[in-house]
C-alpha cells in the first residue's frame, strides 16, 4: 500500500474520531448543567482529534502534490 493510501485510511479513521468527538460535545452540551465538571477534558478530546485530522489532510495534500 502506497504512502497516499495508507494516509488516506489513517484519515477515515481521524475522521470518525473526530466526528464521535464532536457528537460527545454536542450530547454533553445538551445534558447541562449535568457533568459539567467534564466540559475542558471533552473540549479537549474534540480538539485533539480535530488538530489530528487536519493535519493529516496537510500531509496529505503535499505527498498528492509531490506526486504529481
Amino acid at each position: 500500500m502506497s504512502d497516499i493510501e495508507t494516509l488516506k485510511a489513517e484519515i477515515k479513521k481521524l475522521s470518525s474520531r473526530a466526528i464521535n468527538a464532536k457528537m460527545n460535545l454536542h450530547d454533553l452540551s445538551e445534558e447541562l448543567p449535568v457533568n459539567w465538571q467534564t466540559i475542558m477534558a471533552v473540549a479537549q478530546d474534540t480538539h485533539d482529534a480535530y488538530a489530528a485530522l487536519e493535519a493529516a489532510r496537510k500531509t496529505l495534500k503535499q505527498l498528492e502534490a509531490s506526486a504529481a
